[in-house]
C-alpha cells in the first residue's frame, strides 16, 4: 500500500527544518522522515493541514549541510517571516509538544518512566498520574490615555522596541486581577474599562497570551526597575519602534493605529 505525504515538523532545539521551493519556504512534504530519526527520539503525530498528517521529531545534533537557501534551519520566531502563517502556527504546536515531551519523561512524583497514552497524555505506570502540556497563561494589555498609549521596554525584550505592558497569571487570580496587579506592579498606574481583545498562542516554549485593552484611570509613571527600563504615552505620531506583526501586541497597537495586522491571531 502506497504511503501518504506527511508535512514534517523537525526541529534542533528551537530551529525548525524548512525548504524553499518555487512556491515559497514550506516545511518538508514526503511520505518518509526528511532526516533520519535519532534513537530516541519520538515521532508525534500533532494534527491535520491541507488533508495531509502532521508529524514532528527532534533531532539531537544540527542537520549537516543545512546553511543552504533550499534547506536550512532557521529560528521558529524568524520562521514566521518565511513560512505560510499554517505552517508557522502548526510549527509552534509541535514545538510545544516536543517541550513536553521532553520535560514530562519521568513521573515528578515518584520517578518512574511515563508511557505515552495519547497524542497529548502521558501517564505513569507506578502511581497512575496522568501528565498533559502545561500552557502558562500570560495577559498583556494596551492602555490608552486621551489620544495616547503607554508603550514599555521591558528589560527582557530581545530588542530596541517598545511593547506593551505583560506578565503571567499568578495562582489565585482572574486574568483580570492579573492585569490590574501587573500594571500596578510594573508602573504604579490604575486602570478602568478592562476589555477583553482576543488571545495567540505563544509557544516561546509554551504559553498563550491573552490581550486586552483598558483606560487610565490615576497615577504617575514609576517604573518597576528590575521588569522595565523605559514606559511612557506616546501619540499616533510620535511612536518608537514597535513589535513585528508575528506579535499579538502589534495586533493591539495595529488596531488602535486603525490598521489591519497581516498576522490572523483568531
Amino acid at each position: 500500500m502506497e504511503q501518504e505525504n506527511c508535512n514534517w515538523f523537525v526541529f534542533y532545539k528551537d530551529q525548525i527544518l524548512i525548504l524553499q521551493t518555487e512556491n515559497g519556504y514550506h516545511v518538508p512534504c514526503c511520505t518518509e522522515p526528511p532526516v533520519a530519526v535519532p534513537i530516541g527520539s519520538t515521532i508525534h503525530t500533532i494534527g491535520e493541514m491541507n488533508g495531509l498528517p502532521c508529524k514532528t521529531y527532534s533531532l539531537h545534533t544540527p542537520i549537516p549541510g543545512s546553511e543552504s537557501p533550499a534547506r536550512q534551519m532557521m529560528g521558529l520566531r524568524a520562521s514566521f517571516d518565511f513560512l505560510p502563517l499554517q505552517e508557522y502556527q502548526m510549527g509552534g504546536k509541535a514545538f510545544q509538544i516536543l517541550n513536553w515531551d521532553q520535560n514530562s519523561r519521568y513521573c515528578p512524583a515518584c520517578g518512574v518512566p511515563t508511557h505515552q497514552i495519547s497524542p497529548i497524555a502521558k501517564k505513569c505506570p507506578q502511581c497512575r498520574q496522568e501528565f498533559y502540556p502545561r500552557i502558562s497563561p500570560a495577559i498583556i494589555v494596551r492602555i490608552q490615555k486621551g489620544d495616547s498609549i503607554l508603550l514599555v521596554h521591558a528589560r527582557n525584550f530581545r530588542g530596541t522596541f517598545n511593547g506593551l505592558v505583560a506578565g503571567f497569571l499568578e495562582p489565585g487570580e482572574t486574568l483580570e486581577e492579573c492585569v490590574h496587579r501587573e500594571v500596578a506592579e510594573e508602573t504604579g498606574l490604575h486602570i478602568k474599562n478592562l476589555k477583553y481583545f482576543g488571545s495567540q498562542p505563544w509557544p516561546y516554549p509554551s504559553g498563550i497570551m491573552i490581550g486586552f485593552t483598558a483606560d487610565y484611570e490615576s497615577g504617575e509613571i514609576k517604573l518597576q526597575a528590575e521588569e522595565l527600563n523605559a514606559g511612557a504615552f506616546y501619540t499616533k505620531d510620535n511612536l518608537p519602534e514597535i513589535p513585528g506583526k508575528l506579535s499579538l501586541a502589534r495586533k493591539l497597537i495595529d488596531d488602535w493605529l486603525g490598521e489591519n495586522s497581516q498576522t490572523d491571531l483568531g
